[in-house]
């Protein structure tokens, strides 16, 4: 399958400011839009996380895209539109010593929303999608299909706007037909970059 995955346009929001689920408008998308049917085989289905940054990229592109929840940026629970440099300097440093499990106060765990980004992939039909969201479920994405450490794919760098194209490959338990297949490891599906962040 090839995935389309698309970074919403640029928050209208002050620099400096906590934003993973908070609902913020964001710059005009029909400029990125009109940008990126050049990059998308006709008839490519879109995908989109409900945000209002999102959606209206998503609506753009397509007359009636779907929404999926599982599309959602991470949870920063407490921290949602507080400045970072207000946020507790050791709940920080504990995030940072452990980047894939930590959860703020009220939150969700990095590891929490790659479960359910791949979820969402993994329900996908069809030889290509385009998924409109978020930096966070982008990176996710990618870390689980191309094998990357947390370390890697938690700072892989996505622009406003832009495009990443990714190829995977459905492992044996992962049946288009949604079967499993006899064999019941869970070895993840191989994935191949084609581009990042055009």
């Amino acid at each position: 399958m090839q995935l389309f995955l698309i970074r919403h346009p640029r928050p209208l929001l002050a620099a400096g400011i906590c934003y993973g689920q908070l609902d913020v408008e964001a710059a005009d998308p029909q400029p990125l839009a009109e940008r990126l049917r050049g990059l998308l085989p006709a008839g490519t289905p879109v995908v989109a996380s409900p945000s209002r940054r999102a959606r209206g990229l998503a609506e753009a592109l397509q007359r009636r895209p779907r929404f999926d929840r599982r599309l959602l940026e991470i949870d920063f629970g407490a921290w949602e539109g507080q400045p970072w440099d207000q946020v507790d300097r050791q709940l920080l440093d504990a995030w940072a010593a452990d980047v894939l499990h930590f959860v703020p106060p009220g939150g969700e765990s990095a590891a929490m929303l790659q479960t359910r980004a791949v979820d969402c992939v993994r329900s996908l039909r069809g030889p290509r999608c385009a998924l409109v969201t978020h930096a966070g479920v982008i990176r996710a994405v990618l870390g689980h299909w191309l094998g990357l450490p947390v370390g890697e794919w938690s700072r892989l760098t996505l622009d406003f706007g832009s495009i990443t194209r990714l190829e995977i490959e459905r492992a044996q338990n992962e049946l288009p037909s949604g079967r499993r297949a006899e064999r019941q490891d869970h070895a993840p599906a191989a994935g191949v970059l084609h581009y990042l962040n055009r």
